[in-house]
């Protein structure tokens, strides 16, 4: 559900849940894309001047679609465990709960090779 004061239909509930879809693809658990969605979207709404408040990294920072990601789990740590547990799920890898973060990598490159 788009955070309170965006009407259904319009063009920031669209974004909301076009961010949510991206997000769930890359492996992060529904309420981490949900969070995520609803930061992005009341964010652009600050810098756009159509919320009543916007802290000053939301009005004066660069905005999220020309940043793309650049500070998310793409650095030198590169994805979450959480994000590696969740595709080692779908991808139906037995003994994930007990995998470490390097050992999901490998087995979800594994299996996807």
């Amino acid at each position: 559900m788009p955070p309170r004061g965006v009407k259904k239909g319009s063009k920031r509930a669209r974004q909301y849940e076009h961010v949510k879809k991206s997000e769930r693809k890359q492996g992060r658990s529904a309420r981490r894309a949900e969070e995520i969605a609803a930061r992005t979207v009341n964010k652009e709404r600050a810098r756009a001047g159509e919320s009543r408040t916007g802290s000053r990294s939301s009005t004066r920072d660069i905005s999220s679609g020309r940043r793309g990601g650049k500070r998310s789990g793409s650095g030198p740590g590169g994805r979450t465990r959480e994000q590696l547990y969740n595709e080692a799920k779908r991808l139906k890898i037995s003994g994930r709960s007990k995998m470490s973060k390097r050992q999901l990598l490998t087995a979800v490159n594994r299996k996807r090779s």
